[in-house]
């Protein structure tokens, strides 16, 4: 297979990557970054691109299946209109260009409670760019709700790296239907991906689909 990473450059994305490149199932990971990572490996088709002009690299998107696994703060971005950008435009562009090369796999990166109709602007970013990706007609659209992502970060979060400290013991409170809420390691969000991505250079669907990943089926992807 050939892959599209979009985010490698961050926390699960990194982590992503790993995997991509360690698999046989993949032939090369096509990785459209803004700096370039410090990593060689044979696989790796690295390109340095201004996410603002996307359309100017539609060669790109010539690939099997597309990761999506970008995502910022408000806090970064800087205004709410730089967060939207990020996280919403810079995404479905990319779902965009992969649909019009024919990718037959889209697995993107969300929020747990993410939702059009959600008061809380982050969810509803993320709810939004979730209905429009669905609207695309992907073959197969896997998308991951993850709570809290757990991890060594390159940037300091102070809310999450508090939040991190206490997930354990607030791990163990979240049980039955809140256990969607628990926080996971990024690593674990990256190996259900890379599986899950895998796993279609075996079969793929005869039918549409989407698929909704919240705490426990990304565990139980991770393991497989």
């Amino acid at each position: 297979m050939k892959v599209m990473l979009l985010g490698a450059t961050g926390l699960t994305g990194g982590k992503v990557l790993e995997g991509l490149l360690s698999r046989d199932e993949v032939a090369s990971v096509v990785a459209p970054v803004r700096r370039e990572l410090p990593l060689n490996h044979a696989k790796l088709e690295q390109h340095e691109i201004d996410f603002d002009r996307l359309d100017e690299h539609g060669e790109l998107f010539a690939v099997d299946a597309i990761i999506c696994c970008l995502g910022t703060t408000i806090k970064k971005a800087g205004s709410r209109n730089q967060f939207r950008k990020v996280d919403f435009g810079y995404p479905l562009k990319a779902a965009e260009l992969g649909r019009a090369k024919g990718v037959t796999a889209f697995m993107l990166m969300s929020a747990i409670a993410a939702s059009s109709s959600s008061t809380v602007f982050y969810n509803r970013v993320k709810g939004e760019l979730e209905d429009a990706v669905k609207a695309l007609g992907y073959p197969v659209l896997a998308i991951y709700q993850p709570s809290l992502l757990l991890g060594e970060r390159d940037e300091q979060r102070t809310a999450e790296a508090l939040g991190m400290k206490a997930m354990p013991l607030i791990n163990r409170a979240l049980i039955g239907p809140l256990e969607r809420f628990r926080g996971i390691e990024a690593a674990s969000v990256a190996s259900a991906m890379v599986n899950e991505v895998c796993a279609l250079a075996q079969e793929t669907p005869a039918a549409p689909v989407v698929r909704v990943h919240e705490y426990p089926d990304i565990v139980a992807l991770a393991r497989a």
